[in-house]
């Protein structure tokens, strides 16, 4: 089964677009991986999140790959899924951490 954890901070973006975001994540990995994964949504409270002392705009978006991965598709997979969050949040590369893993043994 692939995971898939998307962390969020709350209030910042429209309510509609964590459907849109989770369906394009749905469609990442079923293309990716041939699976669609479980899709775990954390919206952090407005305020309770912060980066260099000041109110965090990031997202963190961790999938667990159903098999290991090389690091060279790995590079390509994240730079996917960065241009897929960054495309459907108008966010910048720095507001996005991405994150492929292995599934543990």
């Amino acid at each position: 089964m692939i995971r898939c954890v998307c962390l969020v901070q709350g209030g910042q973006k429209p309510d509609q677009l964590e459907a849109t975001l989770k369906s394009a994540l749905e469609a990442f990995c079923a293309r990716s991986f041939g699976e669609i994964p479980k899709v775990n949504w954390i919206s952090i409270a407005p305020g309770s999140g912060f980066t260099a002392a000041k109110p965090s705009t990031s997202s963190i978006v961790s999938i667990t790959a159903p098999h290991a991965v090389t690091q060279e598709r790995r590079a390509d997979l994240l730079g996917e899924i960065c241009d897929l969050w960054m495309h459907e949040t108008q966010c910048s590369m720095n507001e996005i951490m991405g994150v492929i893993s292995d599934p543990r043994d």
